[in-house]
């Protein structure tokens, strides 16, 4: 095995609770990829090779734990429209359709791999990335194999949004039927987008037929829910034993009780009320409760077209009542939990060696210095 000792980290975030928060003057090894020793420099063990990063912080790499990153086409001038007043519907999911079913493999998979690395560059080292634009059976598959290509975090979307012109029984049954069936092998999640505001949505007894048909095909389970309007997502989600519920701007006082008392996630999108001047999530009334939260960029050419996990910890900060702490560990750990991996989201011994390394002191300098580009990813 070759030993890596990375030394010269001004500040050290692992989340492990041994070290009682980040740990100045630290170290860190990892042998083969995987992290063996943390602590602080002048204890550090000798090693194979060293890497001196002069005094940068260094926090676990991001788990950005929600992404459409499979698709074909620009949708900027509906982003465009609703900075002068048009209101999101969903309504222009059909435009992202129809490019991604007319589009290459070539095309899909340069794009999808242009966004990956943009992710990295921006400290991202785990992603999870659904499919959802091509509605129809082979065009699901297809952007479920290509995400295979880059993630084994995937997930089927199948239940987006209805097509325009197809029935919805008949569409749900395909969902349900013939589309899980010949999605499921490439997939290791289902999601749904229960949104009984939307026409284009899901209700809550659709909703519940998706994620029991994807249970029993042996997909984990993933909720869009409660993004326009109070509704059925958050509750569902937790009596299906879900990994995580997505979204969560619209809470009941139950919803909030239901999440705090399960193992499902509330994941948050600020960069999603960002582009859609919605209002955000209340981060501080969940927390407060203590439900576990993750923050995902949702990143998709229709409501946030960003792959900035440091964009989404200063729009947390700002706009959601979280502490920078809060929303590092949201953005790392939290998404880890929400995909339900403990080898990604923290530096303890064991873990992946998926460092987000930052030119800056301290961890602080996410929400402090919004907008400029001072993370990047280093796996060793």
């Amino acid at each position: 095995m070759t030993s890596h000792l990375v030394t010269g980290i001004g500040e050290l975030t692992t989340h492990d609770d041994r070290f009682g928060g980040p740990l100045p003057d630290a170290a860190l090894v990892a042998e083969d990829g995987v992290v063996t020793w943390v602590g602080a420099a002048r204890d550090a063990p000798a090693a194979d090779r060293r890497t001196d990063l002069g005094g940068a912080a260094v926090i676990p790499g991001f788990v950005d734990s929600h992404t459409h990153l499979a698709f074909a086409g620009d949708r900027s001038a509906e982003f465009e429209a609703r900075m002068v007043g048009a209101t999101y519907t969903g309504g222009g999911i059909a435009t992202t359709v129809a490019a991604t079913r007319a589009a290459s493999d070539d095309e899909l998979r340069a794009r999808l791999r242009r966004l990956v690395d943009e992710a990295g560059r921006q400290g991202t080292t785990t992603l999870e990335i659904k499919s959802g634009y091509g509605l129809d059976v082979d065009t699901e598959v297809r952007l479920l194999r290509l995400a295979r290509e880059v993630t084994p975090e995937t997930t089927f979307l199948g239940a987006h949004v209805v097509p325009a012109g197809v029935d919805r029984a008949d569409y749900l049954a395909l969902v349900i039927g013939p589309m899980l069936a010949a999605c499921a092998p490439h997939a290791r999640w289902a999601d749904v987008f229960c949104e009984p505001a939307s026409p284009l949505a899901f209700d809550g007894d659709e909703a519940r037929a998706v994620l029991q048909a994807a249970a029993a095909a042996g997909l984990g389970l993933r909720v869009h829910g409660n993004q326009l309007a109070p509704g059925p997502g958050i509750r569902l989600a937790v009596e299906l034993g879900a990994a995580s519920v997505d979204h969560c701007t619209y809470v009941s006082d139950n919803d909030v009780a239901a999440l705090a008392g399960s193992g499902t996630v509330a994941t948050l999108l600020p960069g999603v009320e960002f582009s859609t001047r919605s209002p955000y999530p209340d981060a501080r009334r969940l927390l407060d409760a203590g439900v576990v939260v993750a923050l995902a960029s949702d990143c998709n050419p229709g409501t946030c077209y960003s792959t900035s996990m440091p964009l989404m910890i200063a729009l947390a900060v700002r706009e959601m009542r979280m502490t920078v702490t809060e929303a590092v560990r949201a953005a790392t750990l939290g998404g880890a939990l929400a995909l339900r991996r403990d080898d990604v989201g923290h530096l303890r011994p064991g873990a992946r060696a998926h460092l987000a390394v930052l030119d800056a002191p301290s961890h602080r300098h996410l929400a402090y210095r919004p907008g400029v580009p001072i993370a990047r990813a280093l796996d060793l």
